[in-house]
């Protein structure tokens, strides 16, 4: 997007610069509305599933930047000559269940023919921009909160390769369907002001992002990410996507490793996720509340991950 054109509004409060989870723009003081939109392919084979997963991840960019959803708006490719119907309305119904657990509405949306199935939504939420949360406003001394666990790429490369226990995939699947409501909620009511969800580019990718854009320096501990249960076994047998290679790509100038050469789960920091969690920076004391908040609201991994410190020499600093 860098030969687009810049928009100058002053209701524009969050557009396409930092790599924002969504666009804000204001409509009234107090008032404003969060948008975004996402789809891709099945990761899973049941149609009311990738429904659900597809749903939570589009509004999961809502949720990370502390607004409420009200509207939805399907968006379907579909090969319609070789595949029934009921499929697709299989697919629709996972992604209403989900509409309506946000406490939103669907109010229309889009189809084309394709040659493989998509399926995502356009999402549209509300916010009072006092209230917002950005991830370019995470400040030294804020203390880095995970609410969900990683390894979904890992998890369905090896589902798709037949290669996954169902347990596994089971915990994946409930993850990844899981909304990012509660965790926003809770971020919101205890003062956050930073925040982002972890989806294509991995934690690298997303805290990295957070720390350019809130010019300052993340550092994360490699022992306290939460992992979903069997995930390890499938990293070390190398069921990694294709993204593991270029998301480290993308991170590794402005990466810095520290004792982690014989830790697997630097692979972790790589893994793309599809409707991750929250990563939220929160003022330390405020963060024990957070863990506790999200865990019993079901979020039982939700775990401190890390912490903000002034601008240093590398952007992201991981310790093993």
């Amino acid at each position: 997007m860098q030969g687009l054109p810049r928009f100058d509004d002053p209701n524009l409060l969050v557009g396409a610069e930092h790599f924002s989870d969504a666009g804000v723009y204001r409509l009234a003081d107090g008032l404003a509305i969060v948008q975004s939109v996402d789809f891709f392919p099945p990761l899973v084979d049941d149609p009311f599933l990738f429904g659900q997963i597809a749903a939570a991840n589009s509004l999961s960019d809502l949720y990370a930047m502390g607004a409420r959803p009200v509207t939805a708006m399907n968006i379907v490719g579909f090969p319609d000559k070789d595949a029934p119907l009921e499929i697709l309305q299989r697919i629709l119904a996972g992604g209403a269940e989900r509409i309506i657990a946000a406490g939103a509405v669907i109010v229309g949306g889009h189809s084309v023919r394709d040659t493989e199935i998509k399926y995502g939504m356009a999402v549209t939420g509300i916010i009072d921009p006092k209230k917002m949360m950005t991830n370019a406003a995470a400040r030294p001394g804020d203390v880095l909160v995970l609410t969900k666990p990683l390894g979904t790429g890992f998890i369905t490369t090896a589902n798709r390769a037949g290669k996954c226990p169902e347990d596994t995939l089971k915990a994946a699947c409930a993850s990844m369907a899981r909304l990012n409501k509660d965790a926003s909620e809770h971020a919101v009511a205890l003062g956050a002001k930073a925040a982002t969800d972890i989806t294509g580019f991995g934690l690298a990718g997303h805290a990295l992002e957070m720390a350019l854009a809130s010019d300052v320096t993340i550092e994360l501990t490699l022992e306290r990410l939460p992992l979903l249960p069997g995930v390890e076994v499938l990293a070390k047998k190398g069921h990694h996507t294709r993204a593991n290679a270029t998301n480290r790509a993308h991170a590794e100038s402005s990466l810095s490793l520290v004792e982690c050469e014989k830790n697997s789960r630097v692979e972790f920091l790589f893994d793309p996720q599809t409707s991750g969690g929250l990563l939220v920076a929160i003022d330390a004391p405020h963060a024990d509340e957070l863990v506790a908040r999200c865990r019993a609201a079901g979020l039982t991994d939700a775990a401190i991950v890390g912490h903000v410190i002034e601008k240093s020499e590398h952007a992201l600093v991981v310790h093993g």
